[in-house]
């Protein structure tokens, strides 16, 4: 079974890309995460995590649900990362949190897919990230071949830099940087609601027709990059950016 989480699209385009090779089931965890739902599931097939990369880790909301949540059935568990660049040392946090759930773990296996974090960095325009896309395919046939082989994904050489991005600059950057403080409403905000809607932490109440952030963000730009109206905005840094959603769906 594949489980994913996905902010903007591309876990999810991964996740169903990689169910479709495997004909196994793919689960959109965002419910579940939304409504603290860790009632047990169970697969018969391998367990297949397809997450986005947050400072160098899976995101913690998703390591939170996978502490909680008995997974039963099959024993081996791949997870598949997206990233805009590395997931620095995440394996070696995945391979322990397996550790403790009884899972065998199989591997955590990168792939490169279109940058959407446009708290701190810019998205590429749909013609480049197609092309970004089209390079990561034949990464994802290639985690599906090994899953259905029942293959371990070779883990590759961890330079000091990995295991400083993924232990203390992960540290330092979810406290000082994870927030919803700098996120706000234009005079665009035409009072849809979707912010609020996408949110898989509940951050997010209407009060008088506008958005108002709480303290739960998890910067998955999902209420930025699906506003409609492109009437939110992160302090100064997101005007005039790219709103970024997969632009390829399965």
């Amino acid at each position: 079974m594949i489980l994913y989480f996905s902010g903007t699209g591309n876990s999810e385009y991964a996740a169903k890309r990689i169910a479709a090779e495997l004909q196994d089931e793919a689960v959109n965890l965002f419910h579940k995460i939304r409504r603290n739902d860790c009632s047990k599931i169970n697969s018969e097939t391998p367990w297949v995590i397809v997450t986005p990369t947050y400072g160098w880790r899976i995101p913690r909301i998703l390591q939170e649900w996978l502490s909680k949540t008995e997974l039963k059935g099959a024993k081996d568990i791949y997870f598949v990362m997206t990233c805009g660049g590395s997931i620095g040392n995440a394996g070696k946090y995945v391979r322990k949190l397996c550790s403790k759930k009884g899972l065998s773990f199989k591997g955590c296996i990168p792939v490169v897919m279109p940058e959407n974090y446009i708290a701190l960095f810019e998205a590429p325009e749909q013609n480049e990230a197609l092309e970004i896309i089209a390079k990561a395919e034949p990464v994802l046939d290639e985690a599906a071949r090994l899953i259905k082989n029942r293959e371990a994904y070779a883990q590759p050489a961890v330079t000091l830099k990995d295991r400083l991005s993924s232990s203390i600059v992960n540290d330092i950057y979810y406290p000082a940087v994870i927030h919803a403080k700098k996120f706000y409403a234009t005079d665009r905000c035409t009072s849809c609601g979707m912010c609020e809607r996408v949110c898989p932490l509940k951050n997010i109440d209407i009060k008088e027709g506008k958005p108002v952030w709480k303290d739960r963000c998890t910067h998955c730009m999902a209420c930025i990059c699906r506003c409609p109206a492109e009437a939110i905005e992160y302090g100064s840094h997101s005007k005039g950016l790219v709103r970024y959603l997969c632009p390829k769906q399965l």
